[in-house]
Parts: C-alpha cells; sequence; structure tokens
C-alpha cells in the first residue's frame, strides 16, 4: 500500500485488537447494533485541517457509508464488527454540520462544527472548576468569569473517573458535548484552566474549539502512562510501578486515541513530588514515556505538550515535616524543566508568581494558567511569532572576583523586578557548599550577584524553595524559571 499507509493500518489493527477484546467481554451477538466512539455525538467539534477518522461497530460485513461536510466515504465492518475510515481534511466553519452514518441502519449527529479540539488531563489542579468544589476554593472572580461565560462556538466534554486493567475501546463513563455557558461549567464541573486555555484560543484565532477534559485528582503520572511510552525509556523498564501502571489511561485516554485532536495540555505533579520515597528523581523520564505513549497511540506524530510547572506551596510544613524538605519542590521544578527541554514539541507554564495564598496547594488564579498556556499554542502552534511565550531561562554563569554574573535567554524587552523592589531569590556558595542569600542587580540581560563573605563563588541558585515567588521577569512579566548552576572563570 506504500509508505503512507502504515499509520491508517496501525489504527485499523488496534481497531480489530480492542473489538477482540470488547467481544470476550459483551460475548458474541448475532446481530449488533451501529454503534459510534464515545466521542462522536450532537454538539461536538472536529479537526480542522487534518483528516478525520471516523470509527464504530455494527454487524461482520455490513456496509458503512459516512456523509459529512460535502464528502462520502465507505467502508465495511469487519469479522469483528469493528469499522474505521478518515474524512479528508476539513476547514474551520462555526456553520452547524450534521454527520450521517448509515448501515441498516442511520444515525445522525447534529450541531456539529470544525476548528481546534485539544485534550487536557492530569491531577486537581487541572480538574479545579471556576466555581466552588468540595476541598477546594473557587478561582479567582468566579462569579464574573461565569456570568460571561457565553461561547457557543465552544463545546466541552468530559471523562468521568474510570479505570481498567486493558486498553478499552469504548469510554463507560462521560458526560457528552455541551455548549459551553455558565450552566454547562458548573454541570460539569469543567476544568477551569482548560477553559481559560480555550476561550482565548477561540476569540484569537476566531475559530470553534472543542475541550476534552480527561482529569483525576490525586493522582500520579504512572496511571496515566500508557505501556508503549514506557518501552521507549529502557530506564523505566525495571523501576518499580506506583499505583497500578496504566490504569486510568487504559480507560480514560485510549478510548479517545482515534479522535483526531491538535494536542494535548497537562497539569500533575503534586502526587509525585508529595511523597517520602526519591521515585520522584525520575519524573522527566516519566513525563517522556507519557508524551511517547499517547503520540504512539494517536499516531499524529509528535504533536504539541503543553504542560504546567507546580506552583510554589508549603508541602515541608506540619505533618509533612518528615517527607519532604523545602527544597524538594525546587527539584522537582527542575526535572519539570528538563522535561521540556528533553521532549520535543513541549512547553511549560511556570507559576511562582501565580500563588496568593502557600497553604493552598489549588491556587486561584487559574486564568493566568490558561492565558500561559495559550501563550504556548498560539507561538509554537499556531506560528505568532511576536509572542513572547516563556519568561527568562538559565543560560550560563561566569565569575569575576567575588561577582557571578548569570546571563539569561527569553529575556525580551529586558530583565525587569516585577514589584520595583530589589532581585530577591538569588543564593551562592563558595567552595564550603552553603548557600547564602546574595544580593543582585540588571545589568541588561544579565544579573550580577554577589554576597559578604563567599570571596569566590562556585554554585549559584534561584528561587530554590517550595516558598519562592521571585520577581525577575522579562519584559513581557513572565517570571523567570528557578534554576541552579555551578560557575565558571572568565
Amino acid at each position: 500500500m506504500g509508505p503512507k499507509a502504515g499509520p491508517f493500518r496501525m489504527r485499523f489493527i488496534r481497531c480489530l485488537i480492542f473489538s477482540f477484546l470488547g467481544l470476550l467481554a459483551i460475548g458474541t451477538r448475532a446481530h449488533a447494533e451501529l454503534k459510534l466512539g464515545s466521542l462522536f455525538g450532537d454538539n461536538m467539534v472536529l479537526q480542522q485541517q487534518m483528516a478525520v477518522p471516523v470509527w464504530g461497530w455494527d454487524t461482520p460485513g455490513a456496509k458503512i457509508t459516512v456523509r459529512f461536510a460535502n464528502q462520502t466515504r465507505m467502508t465495511s465492518a469487519d469479522r469483528t464488527g469493528c469499522w474505521l475510515l478518515k474524512l479528508e481534511k476539513l476547514k474551520a466553519t462555526a456553520t452547524p454540520q450534521t454527520l450521517t452514518i448509515t448501515s441498516a441502519e442511520t444515525r445522525s449527529f447534529t450541531n456539529i462544527l470544525i476548528g481546534e479540539v485539544w485534550l487536557a488531563s492530569g491531577q486537581s489542579n487541572m480538574e479545579k472548576p471556576i466555581g466552588y468544589q468540595p476541598g477546594q476554593g473557587p478561582c479567582r472572580n468566579a462569579e464574573e468569569e461565569l456570568a460571561s461565560a457565553r461561547f457557543p462556538q465552544i463545546r466541552l466534554f468530559r471523562m468521568i473517573t474510570a479505570s481498567s486493567k486493558t486498553p478499552l475501546n469504548e469510554a463507560g463513563k462521560f458526560q457528552g458535548w455541551r455548549e459551553c455557558n455558565r450552566e454547562s461549567l458548573n454541570e460539569l464541573s469543567f476544568s477551569a484552566a482548560e477553559y481559560f486555555f480555550g476561550r482565548e484560543i477561540h476569540t484569537n484565532l476566531n475559530v470553534p474549539v472543542g475541550l476534552v477534559l480527561s482529569s483525576i485528582g490525586g493522582t500520579r503520572i504512572e496511571p496515566w502512562t500508557a505501556p508503549e511510552g514506557v518501552a521507549k525509556v529502557p530506564s523505566l523498564l525495571h523501576h518499580e510501578p506506583s499505583q497500578a501502571a496504566s490504569i486510568y489511561y487504559n480507560a480514560m485516554i485510549a478510548p479517545l486515541s482515534r479522535f483526531a485532536m491538535r494536542g494535548a495540555l497537562w497539569y500533575q505533579g503534586e502526587s509525585n513530588c508529595d511523597v517520602s520515597k526519591d521515585d520522584y528523581l525520575t519524573y522527566a523520564e516519566k513525563m517522556t514515556a507519557l508524551v511517547a505513549g499517547w503520540r504512539e497511540i494517536w499516531q499524529q506524530g509528535d504533536f504539541p505538550f503543553y504542560f504546567v510547572q507546580l506552583a510554589p506551596f508549603n508541602y515541608y510544613n506540619g505533618k509533612n515535616r518528615q517527607r519532604v524538605g523545602p527544597e524538594r519542590l525546587a527539584e522537582f521544578w527542575e526535572l519539570q524543566s528538563r522535561a521540556a527541554r528533553q521532549i520535543k514539541h513541549t512547553g511549560m507554564v511556570v507559576t511562582t508568581d501565580l500563588v496568593d495564598d502557600l497553604d493552598d496547594v489549588h491556587p486561584a488564579n487559574k486564568q493566568g494558567v490558561g492565558h500561559r498556556l495559550a501563550l504556548l499554542a498560539r507561538h509554537h502552534t499556531y506560528g505568532q511569532k511576536n509572542l513572547v511565550c516563556s519568561g527568562p531561562t538559565f543560560r550560563k554563569v561566569e565569575t569575576a572576583g567575588s561577582t557571578a554574573r548569570i546571563q539569561f535567554d527569553h529575556a525580551d524587552g529586558g530583565l525587569l523586578s516585577r514589584n520595583g523592589q530589589a532581585l530577591n531569590w538569588f543564593e551562592v556558595a563558595g567552595a564550603d557548599g552553603k548557600f547564602v542569600a546574595a544580593q543582585a542587580r540588571i545589568l541588561g540581560n544579565t544579573v550580577e550577584v554577589s554576597a559578604a563573605g563567599v570571596e569566590h563563588p562556585e554554585t549559584v541558585r534561584f528561587a530554590w524553595n517550595q516558598a519562592a515567588q521571585p520577581n525577575l521577569i522579562n519584559g513581557a512579566g513572565l517570571p523567570t524559571e528557578a534554576f541552579r548552576a555551578n560557575t565558571s572563570r572568565k
């Protein structure tokens, strides 16, 4: 069939496998009814500028005809009853369309738009809705945000908590597509971060947006990771898994994996950071496995994957004092930063300036999170290269006498103090390895740091504490990533 048939063939093989597992579970039926994948329904959004798979089940051998947007495609159900075909690339439109699937019976889905589709996943900070939720306060200006949330061209779909020991081809629990408004956001308890992201993509690109949410509070990364991803990271193959490996991927991601989407958003890590064992040190590798596995099963190439760095929080206090230290979170930030650099087509949102209460693990400012995720997508995915989407990042540090000079990338518009006060959260250490607070001043795209009693700085670090909310930003107002580095001499 030639090289272009590869991804389609792989999807078809997976369809066969999933169908076989389904038949084992429900038994063979003499007559099957026409059924579509979970994500197909009234009010949905289909991905623009991309071949769109349509799939389902019917009586083995049944002839299937799909009609949509002046396209007609035909196929046949295989011997297990599974069928799959692809619509050619679609053009974005806010004009409602109807998708019709015909075999011995006919199914139709109405009010369908074509635009941009994004998946969001993770734990409670991704799950957090705009309004009140047990155990969490509302987002900033929740009532005003809900009152103004009238966006009929944004559509919402939410997966409900489920787990499975094997990959499922069909979602067991979900809430189908809804037009975005106050009522649907509340009734679905829909993710604030994903909504604010989608709102900016919609209003900026002027296209319909479909938002798919699949997240569970309190979960680690391992249950969301596909076995295909772990297989691509040899260092993890013999690592003892935490929680049941892949159980949420199997039930809440695998059923979505044939649906064409632009990319994914991820906000997770608290449950991997706040543990007594040191397996958090492999988090960058686990992120690599997560992203590689999702990209493998979607077979859309290296689709965009943007994620949120954990926010400052007092992990090390009260009952947690014997479990983690005040620098654990900074070490975790470093691992998240490493993942952003080593995984292609990813980007990371820094959140050190988006926290009002260091004792609240669910910061209320999800508008800032959604906006920064949208900046990454607008710059990298949608080609708006004039936008600044990153704060300053460490490049190198050199010493001259008792002074260390730190150079930064992404210092767009120059380096600034966010509040006009002296720069904070810089530290230096000499040969004894003891860090002391440093004085810091901006010189162009460089920060000079020094500390009394440290004649020859050998190590510099910045924002290296769970409570760090540093004030160094660039001209776009985006904060600087935490870092630590050994110095070199000029």
